[in-house]
């Protein structure tokens, strides 16, 4: 029972998602249709992005880049900005998941080499802009998170459409993030006496020497998920590729995908499906969505999470880029509104547990403003 719980509570959304799919069958009894219900070439790339990330994490690609990045830091402010616009920038290729996977533990260890007052004033903004940045960083590309691969393909956007469409949301959440940056250094550079701060410097630093070989291998296997994303090369090919090269690299690197989230794509798929062959059903949430997709969208997200959002509100209405601009928006808000945030939550808990009441009110009141910011802006263009 005690595991049972302990599952439940480490993978809610994907208990939800199946337990939605099963009383739908319920409703909807299976058939030849349910198979029609999956996106197939969502889950395949989702399945190699996510492969090749973990590879590239785990050879220590990302980590090698920030600690090359930081090595001439002087200033409290730069070494600020530098954290925080890792996983800005990061997350766009990256994914939201995997910057603050790779950065937020990373980020303890530079701030722990400051002083302890310097350290104990800046863990908690420094981590939730960080958390903000990768959320926000992620929208502006369609590998930046689940709910963008998914609507991307179901929107049939090109790259730079969906890039323009984004770009907007994306440049004023840049900034936002840079003037709070400049804010925040200046603060820690008053309380410290001074703007300088120390030279960071790794005791052990991550070499990539020896993997090169490596690297250049999840480096083209990434550049083949990417032209399946352009949808140059057919799904089938790249997943095929891909399964191939981690095979042949380093086969532990399947243990790392996150295979709860792919199942999860799979329930809701299967609960959509079922609901939209629900006349009543399907009339009432399409008279609920229609001309209101943003703004549904960011209220769902509040609730469910923006990927489950995403999935959802997909099958009612076709109104794809107010949905990616909604869902997007929608992962700022609440800790669950984007999945990714209970990363960084889950981080702080395990860095210092008497840390996180307090964090979880900055991360509130910072994710209001910015959503507050952003639908301001979505009010201006719109």
């Amino acid at each position: 029972m005690k595991k049972c719980v302990a599952f439940f509570k480490k993978e809610t959304v994907l208990c939800v998602a199946l337990l939605l799919a099963l009383v739908s069958s319920c409703i909807v009894p299976p058939d030849r249709e349910y198979v029609g219900y999956v996106d197939f070439r969502t889950l395949s790339i989702l399945f190699g992005l996510m492969a090749v990330m973990a590879g590239l994490q785990k050879i220590g690609l990302f980590r090698f880049i920030a600690q090359g990045m930081l090595r001439k830091v002087t200033r409290i402010r730069q070494l600020i900005l530098i954290l925080v616009l890792l996983c800005f920038f990061s997350s766009m290729l990256i994914t939201n998941d995997v910057a603050l996977i790779t950065f937020v533990p990373f980020t303890f260890t530079v701030l722990h080499m400051l002083s302890p007052g310097q350290a104990q004033r800046l863990i908690i903004p420094v981590v939730v802009m960080q958390t903000i940045a990768a959320n926000l960083g992620s929208m502006l590309t369609p590998i930046g998170n689940p709910q963008n691969l998914y609507l991307y393909g179901r929107a049939g956007l090109k790259v730079g459409e969906f890039i323009l469409l984004m770009l907007p949301f994306s440049a004023l959440s840049l900034v936002l993030l840079i003037l709070w940056g400049l804010v925040q250094g200046r603060l820690a550079a008053k309380n410290s006496g001074g703007e300088t701060g120390p030279t960071v410097h790794f005791t052990e630093a991550v070499n990539l020497k020896g993997q090169e070989t490596h690297l250049a291998a999840y480096l083209i296997l990434f550049l083949i998920c990417l032209l399946t994303v352009a949808r140059i090369l057919p799904y089938g090919i790249m997943l095929l590729l891909v399964a191939v090269g981690i095979l042949a690299l380093d086969r532990q690197v399947f243990a790392r995908v996150d295979y709860a989230l792919l199942l999860t794509f799979v329930g809701f798929f299967v609960f959509i499906g079922n609901m939209g062959r629900v006349e009543a059903f399907r009339r009432f949430l399409e008279g609920v969505i229609q001309g209101n997709e943003v703004l549904t969208a960011v209220v769902s997200s509040q609730i469910i999470s923006n990927v489950p959002a995403a999935l959802l509100l997909s099958g009612f209405s076709d109104n794809f880029q107010a949905l990616i601009v909604g869902t997007n928006l929608g992962g700022l808000g609440t800790l669950i509104a984007s999945m990714a945030s209970l990363i960084s939550f889950k981080y702080m808990g395990k860095e210092n547990k008497n840390l996180r009441g307090k964090y979880l009110m900055v991360f509130t009141i910072a994710n209001v403003l910015f959503l507050a910011a952003l639908l301001g802006l979505n009010l201006a263009v719109g």
